[in-house]
């Protein structure tokens, strides 16, 4: 995966995936982080500049749109995933396909 930031563009193997700003924003605080547990209070700060709530759900609508279009399976996902209780982790290396 590829992200230019100075464009705002994404890229997936060499497909050009289009996201919308919110999308692309949280792609990007992820990423930018890539192997670090990043909290929801800090995706609410850096993503919607807010620190309250605007609804339990804002965060989770957003990342299954994210992950639909990246090819990430929410089911099992292997690029951005959910830590209980702490936060979602962009995979610096997706791992090895099971089976």
């Amino acid at each position: 995966m590829r992200l230019d930031v100075a464009a705002r563009r994404v890229w997936v193997t060499d497909t050009e995936v289009i996201l919308s700003r919110k999308e692309f924003d949280l792609l990007h605080a992820l990423m930018s982080r890539a192997g670090e547990i990043v909290s929801r209070d800090d995706l609410m700060r850096q993503v919607w500049h807010t620190t309250f709530w605007t609804s339990s759900k804002t965060i989770d609508v957003h990342l299954g749109w994210l992950r639909r279009k990246i090819g990430d399976d929410s089911r099992h996902p292997h690029l951005i995933t959910t830590i209980r209780g702490q936060g979602l982790r962009f995979e610096p290396v997706a791992p090895a396909p099971l089976g």
